[in-house]
């Protein structure tokens, strides 16, 4: 009987360890077939949802591989953000401004690329990834049970010198796409939440999509990034 009762516990221990070993081998499992899907679209159309703090941005966004970004602004309205693999341009209507600058195409500094191939490589190279609460799905929405059913991870950076304490990602297990990103800023706390709906995948969009033409009117600010 002692014998069956030790086997028993080891079998019991074994288990629990296994269990809780492939849990977050599944967590890794799961969001590299996310980011191996991204992998394999060409070009996507959505509409984005932006809070920062108490500001709140809506708009489309285009995505092209490899690395060609836009977003046109209907709240603000006319606020444009071009990235065309080289350089950054921002337009802010309200500021009659212009502001340029040349940037690492491996940028993370908007939370809008995350929802890239490029964003989720970086992101598995610099962050560990496991399931916020579990590997079953749940609502996007916490107080809404009847919301659209997600995948949420949470990533936790690995050293301190990345711009994102946390990542959560909540994710549609069935269409493999990001709905919504929150990152947390390391040196504010502030959360930046990034809603994504209304998916078009695979439309050919061409490269003039990412050309702007600003406004002969505005004030232009070249390097603003690096600017004293």
């Amino acid at each position: 009987m002692k014998k069956f009762i030790s086997i028993f516990i080891f079998c019991l221990i074994f288990s629990t360890v296994a269990f809780a070993q492939s849990e977050i081998q599944t967590a890794q499992m799961f969001f590299q077939s996310i980011s191996e899907y991204y992998g394999t679209i060409t070009d996507y159309e959505a509409d984005i949802d932006i809070t920062a703090g108490k500001n709140q941005m809506k708009g489309k966004v285009s995505f092209k591989r490899p690395d060609m970004l836009r977003i046109d602004f209907s709240e603000p309205e006319s606020q444009v953000i071009v990235f065309n693999g080289e350089r950054l341009v921002i337009y802010l209507p309200k500021a009659d401004a212009i502001l340029s600058q040349s940037v690492s195409s491996d940028s993370e500094s908007s939370g809008a690329n995350l929802a890239t191939p490029q964003g989720l490589a970086l992101m598995s190279r610099y962050y560990s990834i496991g399931y916020e609460n579990s590997p079953n799905p749940e609502p996007l929405d916490a107080n809404n049970p009847k919301s659209e059913k997600v995948i949420k991870l949470i990533l936790s950076r690995k050293n301190s010198s990345e711009g994102f304490r946390y990542i959560r990602l909540a994710i549609s297990p069935k269409l493999k796409l990001i709905r919504r990103v929150q990152a947390t800023s390391a040196t504010t706390e502030e959360d930046f939440i990034f809603n994504f709906s209304n998916y078009t995948l695979n439309n050919s969009i061409p490269d003039t999509r990412f050309l702007y033409d600003t406004p002969s009117d505005a004030n232009t600010y070249d390097n603003f990034l690096f600017s004293e």
